[in-house]
Order: structure tokens, then C-alpha cells, then sequence
């Protein structure tokens, strides 16, 4: 089977600056994949979108060695079937291009159900489940992060995850407090991710304090790499870990696991390669007893729909990261919606085409 792959970029336009421990985003370039069969005019589109100073895969001449791989992939003579055509994929993208491998699952799994944006069973897009969501809270000063608690608490949401970080470490604590004070533990779920902006040496005197104030859990508090000081932090933590950019480039996924023995994992398919990397992990995560979430990497709406359907295929139990789809001026135009809370599939709704 011949097919052709076109590649459309965009840079997206935040609403607002998007401010993390990295430094404030205000414009977010992604690469939407269109894969087409000549002969029946099928058709499927994906997304590649590293994420700037964070994928293994930011290179300022990303789009010039993806358009490569594509007009190399345009002669090959792939596989008629859809799983033999994933494996095949998942063998001729190199591992140091995660969101191109993902870009291309997303793109042939489309292709595969002949365009309609789903990509296998699952309850979000086939019987309209709403799947429950944490509201974000970027970084910014005190102000403005304080107005963007009470948005979130006004549109419903029951599971508030704070970026800190960036500010003074005791006027989070106050925004924190602040929460707190209004709503307990069981009536609102609190996650903070740190991003890895604590040192190893300050980091458990930081955990206690948010330990104090109910906190759910933790993500990445300290660097990425540092598996020795990460483990000893997993161990004697007064509040749960998840770890984030540490699972970025990991290979033996349970090598990792079993050294650093996290409470939580989170998944980002953009930055671990994919659909089948993602499940992967989730295996062995779910054998060690670890849990797990799924995140949105700042994708457009093509690619926060396929991570809303891989997390729907596990009947996720605890809100995910999938709030992201506002945060865009220009935006695709899709059936997904927030409310209350929750994300869901809105099939009334059209999908706006790629260009």
C-alpha cells in the first residue's frame, strides 16, 4: 500500500502568557500529519508537536528532517493491515522523534477508520462519556493566579492542579492555603507539579509544608536524571510523587520503575513516543502497583482528542490533564468540549479541517 504524507504547520496563539518554572510560553508551534491513499481517497490526520526545551525532539530543524522522513515514507510499500503498519511505524521512526512517531500513529489509526477522529474503541467518543478533568493553574503573580482559582472553582472543577515554582515559594503556600480554607480534601482535590524546580537539598522540607495543606500529589519536584536522589525523595515523601520529564527518552521502562519506586506516573504520549509507548508503561506501572494519569502536552485539539481516547480505553478512575484545548486563539474548531469538570465528545459538533 502507497501513501502520501503532506505536513501543515501552525503556531498556535496562547489566550494569555502561559507562564511555567521554564520560562512564560506565548505562541506554540505543532505540525499536523495528513496521510492519503490515492486510490480510495481515504484519508487520516495526526499531530507532531514537541514541546519547546522539554522533547527530546525541540531541534530548529525539526520540520525540515519530518518533511525528509515523509517524502522517504511516500515510497515505501507499507502494510495493508493496521497493527502490522504500527509496528512498522514504531521500527522506522527513530526513538529521538517521539511526537513524529505519535503524529503517525494518530495519522494511520484515523486513516484506518476511515477519517471520522477515532482512533479505537472507547467510551469518550463511542458512547459519549465525559471523562473528568483537573483545572490547570498556570504561573503568574499573585493576582492572576489567585483569579484563575476562582474561574476554576466557578466552572466546576473538583480537582485543581497548581504549576509552582516560579514564584516565592511562601506565597504559593498562601494560594494554596487560600483553597484550602474554603474547601476540604474530599470536597476538592489538589495536585501540584513543580516541573523539577526544587533543589535535592530543599525539596523534602518543601513537600512537608504542602503535605500540611492535604495536597494529592506532587509532580517531578526535582530535576529529571537525578534517579538516586529521586528514589530516596520517593521513599521517605510525606506526599505522593508522580514523575514526569523523568519518563521522557526512557527506554527500559522498568529499569526506571523499580529504582526510583514512584506513587504515580504521568503519561504525556507527545514526549514518550505514542500510543503503544503509552501502554506500555501503563503495563508496567499497573504491575508494580504505581499509578498513573494522562496528560495533554499543550497539543491542538487533533492531538488532545487522541489522548483523550487512549485515556478513555482505561476507564481512568482520577481526573487527567486534558484541559488544554482552550488555551488557544486559533484553535481547530472540534466536537470536544469542557464543562463542569469534564471533557467530553460533542458529535453535533463539527471538526474544523486542517489548512
Amino acid at each position: 500500500m502507497i501513501l502520501k504524507f503532506q505536513l501543515v504547520p501552525r503556531t498556535l496563539k496562547f489566550r494569555f502568557d502561559a507562564g511555567t518554572s521554564r520560562g512564560v510560553l506565548k505562541t506554540r508551534n505543532i505540525w499536523w500529519i495528513k496521510v492519503v491513499n490515492s486510490k480510495d481517497s481515504r484519508i487520516g490526520w495526526g499531530e507532531a508537536a514537541p514541546l519547546v526545551r522539554l522533547s527530546v525532539d525541540d531541534r530548529p530543524d525539526f520540520e525540515a528532517k519530518v518533511q525528509d522522513f515523509l517524502n522517504e515514507f511516500s515510497t515505501y510499500d507499507f502494510p495493508e493491515e493496521q497493527e502490522s503498519l504500527l509496528a512498522f511505524i514504531k521500527d522506522i521512526v527513530p526513538s529521538d522523534f517521539p511526537s513524529l512517531r505519535f503524529g503517525l500513529e494518530m495519522a494511520i489509526m484515523d486513516f484506518f477508520q476511515d477519517g471520522e477522529k477515532r482512533f479505537f474503541p472507547n467510551n469518550f467518543y463511542d458512547g459519549q462519556k465525559p471523562i473528568p478533568i483537573n483545572g490547570l493553574i498556570w504561573m503568574g503573580d499573585r493576582n492572576f493566579m489567585r483569579e484563575q482559582i476562582d474561574a476554576k472553582i466557578r466552572q466546576g472543577f473538583t480537582c485543581i492542579k497548581m504549576k509552582i515554582g516560579a514564584i516565592d515559594f511562601e506565597q504559593e503556600l498562601e494560594l494554596l492555603r487560600y483553597i484550602r480554607e474554603r474547601f476540604s480534601e474530599d470536597e476538592l482535590t489538589l495536585r501540584v507539579d513543580a516541573n523539577g524546580a526544587f533543589s535535592t537539598m530543599e525539596a523534602i522540607s518543601k513537600l512537608e509544608r504542602l503535605a500540611e495543606l492535604g495536597i494529592h500529589s506532587i509532580e517531578q519536584p526535582i530535576a529529571a536524571g537525578q534517579w538516586a536522589e529521586m528514589s530516596k525523595l520517593c521513599a521517605k515523601t510525606p506526599l505522593p510523587i508522580a514523575l514526569d520529564e523523568e519518563l521522557i527518552g526512557i527506554r527500559d521502562k522498568g529499569l526506571l520503575l523499580d529504582h526510583i519506586k514512584p506513587q504515580h506516573i504521568i503519561l504525556k504520549p507527545t514526549l514518550i513516543g505514542g500510543f503503544l509507548e503509552s501502554e506500555e508503561w501503563i503495563e508496567e506501572a499497573e504491575k508494580r502497583a504505581i499509578g498513573w494519569w494522562m496528560t495533554s502536552a499543550l497539543e491542538s485539539n487533533i492531538g488532545l482528542n487522541a489522548i483523550a481516547q487512549l485515556a478513555s480505553k482505561f476507564n481512568p478512575r482520577v481526573p487527567q490533564g486534558l484541559g488544554t484545548g482552550q488555551l488557544y486563539h486559533n484553535n481547530l474548531n472540534s466536537p470536544l468540549v469542557i464543562s463542569a469538570g469534564h471533557i467530553r465528545y460533542q458529535k453535533d459538533l463539527s471538526w474544523e479541517v486542517p489548512r
